[in-house]
């Protein structure tokens, strides 16, 4: 018989909703909570959080959250898997302990085992970062496993990816070995999917339209139900808020992935195999699913303060606008002395004509300013700005008093051997076992972009509709990159969409590309194209060289942008002027 085992997440980033593990305790039992805390910038912020403190370099909101529920956790003998220990799991892990001892009886006999090795920052010159504020190694689900095998109720973590708190859990379970690629490539996707709470859940939907706003209110963590075979449902909650279905799981396995491979320690899935259908009310099967050999390297992240910046922006009203802005610009330069070493005018047109409020009457002005000496972009940079103020174009209006700005941190990728990597499990006992790297692997191939071919000329009736009329989209960040993904919900969109949304066409449509390496990947089994535009975020997510930094709505501009649609993929009850 097929056995299934229960695994929710509660938090997908650092801050997320406090009352998320109470809310999944209130309802049936699960076998496993997760939750990833771990995002590219919030290895930053442990970093210097570390440099003030050797004590921290863990989320310290996760022991806040857990506490209140360690005596229900107990009752129902639902264990805890998390990446909340940062550049600290050890830390954090005792720390975790400690509040064992002071809780209730009922609650004492939990056991604690965390996972190390990742945290490679002694070793940052030899990866060619010298100067490197966090070094941390990308490390798969075996550990965790060990210390679940060995007794542990909660498993405390370092830099794992983001999906291994859900392998972890199944793999010691199930027992799967290395080689079941298949199985464990099925863990992964349902990580994938709910590593990052409730964006699986209708947060973040391109359709979110479609249902009652009372509904979308307070949506649940997501749960995976995940078989010995590693096929999986994705549901939620009995009556929690939110809404599980194909366009919310497609959404999220679309995100931050670049080709038809997605790369894990222990496994390379293959994100063009699976097939997904709608199995009744919030609730989503995914069958189909197949992997490969990891690779024989593994990827390090390393944050490092790239220097310092700041910004100030100014409010545009009425007419001119353009104008304006240059006389502003012009000035700003002239009386920046020395200038900065880089320094962008970022104005967003937000104005209307004629318009009835003056908010409406408005356009944002942002300048921006990087270099390694805090003094050319501190004080004096924002004063030069504010001093402006009577002296500049008519109706000035700074939205912000001037600050001193702050450092920035650039982000990097490297790679090693495997090998090269510790991976260490420290059971509930004391004792450490060393995780052994995997034993078969393989060279990973690029998978090749496909750039599409130019569309054939329309043969029925078209009309011109932004393309989120027919199609969703979900974006983010992958480093200085961007992703794209692009989903159709039925095949005969999906051909339109395949068809015609080729790179070339994408940089049209989102003109900040158009200079920009873009590739794109066809992934039919979920009707989604995915588009990765290189440099778009400049050195990373803490750089801020773009006022969206991580993306995160790059996705909804190229939804909201105009093409000519055939009249009959364009929803039913609509016409082209309703949509238009």
């Amino acid at each position: 018989m097929t056995r299934t085992i229960s695994i929710a997440n509660v938090s997908g980033f650092y801050g997320d909703r406090a009352a998320a593990l109470g809310e999944m305790l209130a309802g049936p039992r699960v076998d496993y909570i997760t939750g990833d805390y771990l995002a590219e910038l919030t290895m930053l912020i442990l970093g210097r959080d570390r440099l003030k403190d050797a004590d921290l370099g863990y989320a310290k909101t996760f022991l806040r959250h857990l506490t209140p529920h360690l005596g229900l956790l107990a009752e129902r003998g639902t264990k805890v898997v998390v990446n909340a220990g940062g550049l600290n799991p050890g830390g954090l892990a005792a720390a975790v302990e400690k509040a064992i001892e002071n809780a209730d009886e009922s609650a004492r006999h939990l056991t604690v085992g965390w996972v190390d090795g990742d945290d490679l920052i002694a070793r940052s010159a030899e990866l060619g970062v010298p100067n490197a504020v966090t070094a941390n190694a990308y490390l798969g689900a075996f550990g965790i496993a060990e210390c679940l095998t060995a007794g542990a109720d909660i498993v405390i973590t370092g830099r794992v990816t983001d999906a291994s708190v859900i392998l972890g859990p199944a793999i010691a379970e199930f027992g799967w070995q290395r080689t079941d690629f298949d199985a464990l490539a099925g863990a992964v996707a349902a990580g994938h999917i709910i590593e990052c709470g409730t964006q699986a859940t209708g947060g973040n939907y391109a359709f979110f339209d479609r249902h009652p706003i009372e509904r979308l209110l307070h949506p649940g963590f997501p749960i995976a139900e995940i078989a010995d075979d590693g096929s999986f449902a994705i549901t939620k909650q009995p009556g929690s808020g939110g809404v599980v279905e194909v366009g919310t799981v497609t959404a999220q396995l679309l995100y931050e992935v670049t080709g038809q491979r997605y790369a894990n320690p222990d496994v390379t899935l293959r994100l063009d195999s699976m097939t997904l259908a709608q199995d009744g009310d919030d609730r989503v099967t995914v069958t189909g699913v197949r992997g490969e050999a990891p690779s024989a390297t593994t990827k390090v992240a390393t944050t490092t303060l790239g220097g310092f910046r700041n910004e100030i922006a100014f409010l545009l009203t009425g007419i001119d606008v353009e104008r304006k802005a240059a006389l502003l610009e012009a000035q700003l330069r002239a009386a920046l002395d020395p200038a900065p070493s880089g320094l962008q005018f970022r104005l967003a047109r937000t104005d209307h004509p004629d318009a009835p409020t003056e908010a409406a009457a408005s356009a944002t002005l942002t300048a921006v300013a990087w270099d390694t000496d805090p003094n050319r972009v501190g004080r004096a940079f924002s004063s030069a700005a504010v001093e402006l103020a009577l002296a500049t174009y008519p109706g000035a209006s700074p939205m912000a008093p001037p600050s001193s700005g702050g450092p920035y941190g650039v982000y990097q990728a490297v790679y090693v051997p495997n090998e090269d990597v510790p991976h260490r499990a420290h059971r509930p006992d004391g004792t450490v076992v060393e995780i052994a790297p995997p034993l078969v692997v393989q060279e990973l191939p690029a998978d090749p972009s496909q750039p599409g071919t130019a569309p054939s000329p329309a043969t029925t009736a078209t009309a011109r509709v932004p393309l989120g009329t027919v199609f969703g989209a979900r974006s983010g960040d992958k480093g200085g990159s961007a992703n794209v993904g692009v989903w159709a919900e039925s095949d005969e969109a999906y051909e339109w969409l395949r068809s015609n949304l080729t790179e070339q066409a994408l940089r049209e449509l989102l003109p900040e590309a158009a200079e920009l390496p873009v590739r794109r990947y066809e992934l039919p089994n979920l009707k989604a194209l995915n588009f990765v535009i290189e440099d778009l975020l400049g050195k990373g997510v803490a750089h801020g060289y773009r006022f969206d930094p991580q993306a995160k709505g790059v996705g909804e501009w190229l939804r909201g942008r105009y093409v000519d649609l055939p009249v009959g993929l364009l929803p039913a009850g609509h016409t082209t002027k309703e949509i238009a």
